[in-house]
């Protein structure tokens, strides 16, 4: 999914107007920048650039990040009976997504270099 996609997809998340959208574009496309860069590394290597079944991750952690912005470093916020927790990584929720994929990754790599060696119609028994 490309940079342009991702903007798109969390402009609706977001609920952002076409001008509110336009003062916070440089903003989210560096929270996007940011998060496709940390997943990758989450990825450990297994893939160049995000693949199509974890771009939701790239939309997800970057709405999570924006609606945080000036609040970043806190642990939990109260004021007049509200109060707010954050978690200690905006990529809790995915790690069981991101572990299954490449659980996935290294079975398809197993899977591709077995050879298998069976009996001919001529070889003896």
């Amino acid at each position: 999914m490309a940079e342009t996609d991702y903007l798109t997809d969390v402009k609706t998340m977001l609920g952002l107007s076409d001008d509110s959208f336009e003062k916070q574009q440089g903003r989210l496309e560096l929270i996007i920048r940011n998060t496709s860069a940390r997943l990758l590394l989450k990825l450990k290597g297994a893939a160049d650039s995000i693949p199509d079944e974890l771009a939701f991750i790239v939309v997800e952690v970057t709405v999570s990040r924006f609606n945080r912005l000036k609040n970043e470093g806190m642990k939990s916020y109260e004021q007049e009976g509200e109060a707010i927790t954050f978690k200690d990584s905006d990529f809790d929720d995915f790690l069981g997504d991101i572990d299954q994929w490449l659980d996935n990754q290294n079975k398809r790599k197993t899977l591709g270099s077995v050879a298998f060696i069976g009996r001919g119609k001529n070889d003896a028994v």
